[in-house]
This record gives structure tokens, C-alpha cells and sequence, in this order.
């Protein structure tokens, strides 16, 4: 009996909304780590955006789902929407430990923060992290964490830094686009804009 676990990425964010370069970073973590699946996990309040009002959790997710239709190895995981209090990472890479083994996806805006996450030590216990960054980028990134992270945690930081041709698009960007009435651009597919179009989303002030 073939007892490996399986290699599961996990992706969270706010996802306000996601865009291409969201699934840019899923196909660049699972192709370098051969993951073979990738959990997006939409935040219901994530800790660090305490004062701005994202779109709800279903919308996020009937965005999500429009972003990931046809795409092989990814799935939305709603439990973190379905959690009371703040979306904390440590609960649900617990929730998913022991099932397989854990990748954690991060964006390299996740990175100047990631030492004030919530019980941070145990995340890299639980979870490999995996950093999609422009080439060049590495060491300036490590640098800039030494003073704030053990030895062991930037080691295992490092192991994960992923050196790919990203996509330059942000949802705040794509946000202020919407709002400011201008094309949001190319890393919005139509199906998101569409859905954001007739249901009115990000007209408002953040």
C-alpha cells in the first residue's frame, strides 16, 4: 500500500478581488514544488486589514470560481469564511495537517508582516513556504527579515523562494481601476469583470 501523502498547496488571501496574477503564482508554487493540488483559502477577516471592508465571502467566491474554471489541481476551500473571529493561517494549516503535506503559498507583499503572523513559529512547522519572487529579489527579501525571524525560520523561508517571471498586478490596483470607471486591464478575465460589473462591486471608498 502506497502510503506518500499528498503534496497540497495552500493559498489564502483576501482574494478582493483575485486576478490572474493569483493563479500566476498557484501554476509557478505547484510546477516548481509538484504540488499536486492547490487549496485557494478566501479570508473572512484576515488580521492584517483590520480597517477595510472587503467584499463578502460570496462574492469572493463566485469570483474565485470564475478565475479557476478549467484550471486542473485547484479547488476553493470556504472554511475560513465559515470560522468565527479572525482568519488565522496556524488554524486552518492545523485543520489540515496529518491529511497531506503542507505547502504555504506567499506573495512577496506577505513578507515585510509575515514576522507579526499570528503563531508564526508553528506555521513553519506545519507548513513548507513557498515564495514566488523576480529574479534578484531573494537576498534583499532574507535581508530584510534576519533581524526578525530565528535562523531556522529563515532557513526554512529560503528553501522556498521560487525564482519566476511574475505578474505585476495588484488587487488594489484592480480596485481603484473599477472605481475610477478605467478597463481594469488584462489580468481581470472577463467572467470576474463581468460578475464585478453587474453586481457593483468596489464602486465605494475602501
Amino acid at each position: 500500500m502506497n502510503s506518500k501523502k499528498r503534496r497540497l498547496g495552500v493559498f489564502g488571501g483576501s482574494f478582493d478581488p483575485p486576478h490572474g496574477g493569483h493563479l500566476h503564482a498557484a501554476r509557478c508554487a505547484a510546477q516548481a514544488f509538484q504540488l499536486d493540488h492547490v487549496l485557494f483559502v478566501p479570508a473572512a477577516r484576515p488580521p492584517h486589514k483590520p480597517g477595510r471592508n472587503l467584499a463578502s465571502g460570496a462574492h469572493r467566491v463566485a469570483l474565485l470560481e470564475r478565475l479557476l474554471e478549467g484550471e486542473p489541481g485547484v479547488s476553493i476551500d470556504p472554511r475560513e469564511l465559515a470560522r468565527e473571529g479572525p482568519s488565522y493561517t496556524v488554524d486552518t494549516l492545523a485543520e489540515l495537517a496529518g491529511e497531506s503535506e503542507l505547502f504555504l503559498i506567499l506573495g512577496t507583499d506577505n513578507l515585510a508582516g509575515l514576522p507579526k503572523w499570528f503563531q508564526l513559529e508553528r506555521i513553519f512547522e506545519l507548513a513548507q513556504p513557498i515564495v514566488i519572487h523576480r529574479a534578484g529579489e531573494r537576498e534583499q527579501h532574507l535581508k530584510g527579515l534576519e533581524a526578525q525571524l530565528s535562523p531556522p525560520q529563515l532557513k526554512r523561508l529560503a528553501r522556498g523562494f521560487v525564482e519566476w517571471p511574475p505578474v505585476t498586478v495588484s488587487s488594489t490596483d484592480l480596485r481603484s481601476a473599477v472605481r475610477a470607471g478605467s478597463g481594469p486591464g488584462e489580468h481581470l478575465p472577463p467572467a470576474l469583470e463581468q460578475y464585478i460589473r453587474e453586481h457593483g462591486l468596489y464602486r465605494g471608498d475602501e
